[in-house]
């Protein structure tokens, strides 16, 4: 095989596209011996000896050229075998390693085939950087999608972060670069060096890469996510038996910097954070956690939402492998792992997915449909079945690799409405002239169709702030798949409610029952989560009107009513203690609080008994969303700012009455109707005093008589502490 002068140049130039077919081992074109090259910069001398078959010759190679191409030819062997290259350096030292251009691709045609489709479910296991062995030789495969690109190189410490020693091979149409370096193994710093499509020369991070180098550096690491041990099957198999929509839910939110850290500086890493942050999830009596987005994030304002890294836990507080032993621990504590997750935008950092290859790969090339108006981020092309691929790839990715139990997509509605947030003329119609992004609408409707038929059990939650019909009901029935839906009007009117002066309240009740004319649309979660204590909003304490005992008797009544309304529950880390200030994510909560007095400590213990009470009573989560799980008793004391509603099981076999007296009068003997005669014993009275509140009650229960109110054949008169919830349930 004879090179050609525009084959010389193209390799001495880095310009060639399929490296594999000149460099390497390959019978002369006579078929009469065979010949190897070399591309090696940085070496003095080359020769080829034989792996497995000692009879072959050894072959040394002789520079052709400057820039560090080696050839050898010998006729001693008439077929190609396995060789290593024994390289010398100028300084005498010499490395044997198997050549990377003996070896195969490590992608078929299948794979491809379906990458070009967006039907590579598992593209994770086939992009990025993976260590493997083949022929014995242990090594790692890298392969990265850029079609535009001039040519793509591995460049890392390996390689003295040279592009020239290690291209990579085109293959084909599919614009994925594939090449496997031997010797490379986990740990190992690399990036990809493209020349793009206008011959920039760029160094990119892997978009596949499962881990990264901590901010600000942007290195993609080499590693094996399959090296940790899980400890959690049982876990696993009851979350497929388990019915999501009757069933008890209950959500931590949690930003891992600032929960707790070891120092002003420092944070828990996920492997420190597994025992404490389990233990007070299990004290508390959540179900749940909710991460904030763990995916490698470059700037640490963003809190996670602006993504680098889609496959990569973020390094600021460990490895893989620790993110793994925090969920594993959380879930041998019997808590759930939900993270957030943000396929609706990425950054503009350009060592990252903006404009990859040197064209609009993963976003569109028209900044009316790929840029993001408030945020100055990008948004990705839906309809590019590769970035399709890319994203639904990576939510089962999350449920294979680390065992999450369900995904919050963040920001929806921006991903549905091709005019979100944009004036007239920034936008541009879909097909139909309309302002859906029907891109857009198939996608999640695939995510959500994959992730629940390949991962029963795991949720998936939609942060959904418009009217967009059946965001929670299946595809199938034209809806968008999720399992859930936040609330956000619920939570808009509460909070809207509850920071009101309670003389102003008879004026608002609307703002507590409006959320029922509407609450069957969807399977609703009722979120009170960190977007409501950020950006001057304070914390929900802060919002409450009033001196500290009024603040902490309405926020401890806010929480009752969102417990006890229909629908999956969501809270905040420091909402449970009453966080005072607004949350700052560069510090942590004030857990020194609970040292000032009976308020915070109260609160905390009133948090834990309001989620064991849930636990234990079927009709506060076995009905959420039939129309006979709830019934209001009275909503229409204005006057008075009192309500009161019944939650029920489906078989009645559970009933809890609730009552709001959300003034800080006491009520005396202010009757209720009541569903069925007995004794109802009061099982939570946010008045108590172990709460910190006045400790007014109704000594234990009612006794429920023979007199109507409310159109109920029974009734009671009860006593409604100030600012309180109380509620009872019916004995035998």
């Amino acid at each position: 095989m004879i090179l050609s002068e525009a084959e010389l140049k193209s390799l001495i130039e880095t310009r060639q596209q399929s490296p594999h077919q000149l460099l390497g081992m390959h019978p002369l074109g006579d078929g009469s011996g065979v010949v190897v090259r070399a591309l090696l910069p940085h070496a003095a001398k080359v020769e080829a000896v034989p792996v497995h078959e000692p009879n072959q010759p050894r072959i040394p190679l002789k520079r052709l050229h400057k820039a560090g191409l080696f050839e050898g030819a010998t006729r001693a062997a008439t077929r190609v075998y396995a060789y290593d290259l024994v390289i010398t350096d100028p300084e005498g030292h010499q490395q044997r390693t198997r050549d990377a251009y003996s070896f195969l691709p490590t992608l078929g045609d299948t794979d491809l085939y379906l990458f070009g489709q967006g039907n590579e479910r598992r593209i994770y296991e086939k992009l990025g950087a993976h260590p493997r062995s083949i022929d014995g030789v242990a090594g790692t495969s890298f392969a990265v999608w850029a079609p535009n690109a001039r040519r793509v190189s591995v460049v890392g410490e390996f390689n003295q972060w040279d592009g020239r020693i290690h291209p990579m091979r085109l293959l084909g149409p599919s614009g994925v670069w594939e090449l496997f370096i031997p010797g490379v193994g986990h740990g190992a710093l690399y990036k990809y060096e493209l020349v793009n499509a206008q011959g920039a020369l760029q160094l990119r991070a892997d978009p596949y890469a499962c881990c990264c180098e901590t901010p600000p550096k942007n290195a993609s690491i080499v590693w094996d996510d399959r090296r940790g041990s899980w400890s959690d099957a049982a876990w696993l198999e009851a979350r497929r038996e388990r019915d999501p929509f009757r069933s008890p839910l209950t959500v931590f939110e949690v930003h891992i910097g600032s929960w707790r850290k070891k120092s002003l500086a420092e944070s828990f890493s996920y492997r420190e954070l597994a025992g404490p942050l389990a233990d007070y999830v299990r004290r508390e009596g959540f179900t749940h956690v909710e991460l904030l987005p763990v995916a490698e994030h470059a700037f640490y304002p963003s809190w996670g939402y602006q993504v680098t890294g889609f496959y990569a836990p973020t390094s600021r507080y460990g490895s893989p492998d620790d993110f793994q032993f925090l969920v594993n621990a959380l879930h041998e504590a019997g808590i759930g792992v939900i993270i957030d997750w943000v396929p609706a935008h990425f950054p503009r950092d350009d060592w990252a997915l903006a404009r990859f290859d040197g064209t609009a790969l993963f976003e569109h090339e028209d900044p009316r449909k790929g840029a993001h108006q408030d945020w100055g981020t990008l948004v990705f092309n839906y309809g590019r079945h590769e970035v399709r691929n890319f994203l639904t790839a990576n939510a089962l990715f999350w449920c294979d690799r680390y065992h999450i139990d369900g995904l919050r997509v963040d920001a929806v509605a921006s991903m549905l409405y091709l005019d979100y947030s944009r004036k007239e003329g920034e936008w541009i119609p879909n097909q139909y002239g309309g302002r859906e992004n029907l891109e857009a609408v198939n996608f999640l409707k695939e995510f959500n169709h994959l992730v629940h038929t390949e991962y029963p059990g795991t949720l998936t939650v939609a942060e959904e702030s418009t009217a967009w019909p059946l965001v929670s009901r299946p595809p199938y029935l034209g809806g968008l798949g999720f399992s859930f839906k936040w609330n956000m009007g619920w939570m808009h009117d509460t909070l809207r409610y509850f920071s009101r002066n309670p003389v102003h309240r008879k004026y608002h009740q609307n703002d507590l029952t409006f959320a029922m004319l509407y609450h069957h649309h969807e399977n609703f979660l009722l979120p009170l989560s960190h977007d409501e204590v950020v950006h001057g909003k304070g914390s929900l304490l802060g919002r409450m009107p009033g001196d500290d005992w009024r603040r902490f008797a309405n926020l401890r009544a806010l929480l009752a009513y969102q417990w006890f309304f229909p629908g999956k529950k969501l809270l905040f880390m420091g909402g449970e203690f009453g966080q005072s200030r607004e949350w700052d994510a560069n510090g942590e909560l004030d857990w020194w609080l609970l040292e000032q007095g009976p308020f915070h400590v109260g609160l905390q213990r009133f948090v834990a008994d309001l989620n064991q009470l849930y636990l234990q009573e079927p009709a506060l989560w076995d009905a959420d969303y039939d129309h006979d799980g709830f019934f209001w008793v009275d909503c229409s004391d204005q006057e008075n700012s009192i309500l009161s509603f019944v939650r029920q099981n489906r078989d009645r076999s559970s009933q809890v009455l609730v009552v709001l007296n959300l003034t800080p009068v006491p009520r005396l003997a202010y009757r209720v109707g009541l569903p069925r005669p007995g004794y109802w014993r009061e099982i939570l009275n946010s008045d108590s005093a172990l709460y910190g509140g006045s400790n007014l009650g109704n000594l234990g229960g009612v006794t429920a008589e023979d007199y109507q109110v409310h159109q109920q054949l029974y009734s009671a008169a009860l006593t409604l502490p100030p600012l309180s919830v109380v509620a009872f349930k019916p004995q035998g």
